[in-house]
């Protein structure tokens, strides 16, 4: 019970912060709107591609390829912002696993309110035909938590190594690219409108990786945390 409210008090601290400051979610939704409208731009130079048979596919690995550079940009700050004596007051105050839940809920939450803009924005530039859009947004939704729960863990190990963004990228690269290989099928599926009960495999093994990024996360940050 006592976990439960740290990390809702953590939480409802990063919500009020953001709200204030609005630092990360006006950034990363400049970033979205700019690099939508670039590539509308670029794909304006090329007008017979957008009746291709390659465009379905170009048009979802390149809103993936987005909401990954947005999640990077949103996420990597997690521990950046956190000065040496706030971490001690925390410490303080709240267990290390309340700190990594609330950040990894609060992540989630911005991601998903990102992810949820985006994709209206994205097909208003980019005209596609979805066969399922229901099943298409919770593939977003979907990945949208992969995404924060993945960076989350490694900005939080980053943090402890000085901030490194170079380890950040190694660290996530082999934890990331299955989660987005499973995200491509899944909404590529969606897009074709093919049965939803093809796609539960994949819809299992996510959320599989999300329980053992979490795990983990709950595991190593207190070893973390006394460094």
């Amino acid at each position: 019970m006592q976990l439960i409210n740290q990390t809702i008090n953590l939480l409802k601290k990063e919500i009020l912060l953001e709200w204030r400051s609005k630092y990360a979610f006006n950034g990363v939704l400049l970033y979205v709107v700019s690099t939508v409208f670039i590539c509308y731009i670029a794909f304006n130079l090329n007008p017979g591609f957008m009746g291709s048979n390659g465009y379905p596919i170009v048009w979802n690995v390149l809103f993936w390829i987005i909401i990954l550079f947005a999640s990077v940009n949103a996420i990597a700050k997690s521990f950046m912002q956190e000065s040496k004596s706030r971490l001690l007051y925390y410490y303080s105050i709240a267990s290390p696993q309340a700190i990594i839940l609330s950040k990894t809920i609060y992540n989630i939450l911005l991601m998903t309110l990102l992810s949820a803009l985006a994709l209206p924005v994205y097909m208003l530039f980019f005209n596609n035909t979805i066969g399922d859009p229901l099943f298409y947004f919770l593939a977003v939704l979907l990945g949208s938590i992969s995404f924060s729960t993945v960076f989350t863990m490694i900005s939080a190990i980053a943090s402890k190594a000085g901030n490194n963004g170079t380890l950040m990228a190694i660290l996530s690269f082999p934890v990331i690219i299955p989660v987005i290989l499973i995200l491509v099928k899944l909404s590529k599926s969606a897009m074709d409108g093919i049965e939803r009960s093809l796609s539960y495999g994949n819809i299992g093994v996510l959320l599989a990786i999300n329980v053992i990024v979490i795990t983990t996360s709950l595991i190593l940050f207190p070893f973390l945390w006394r460094d």
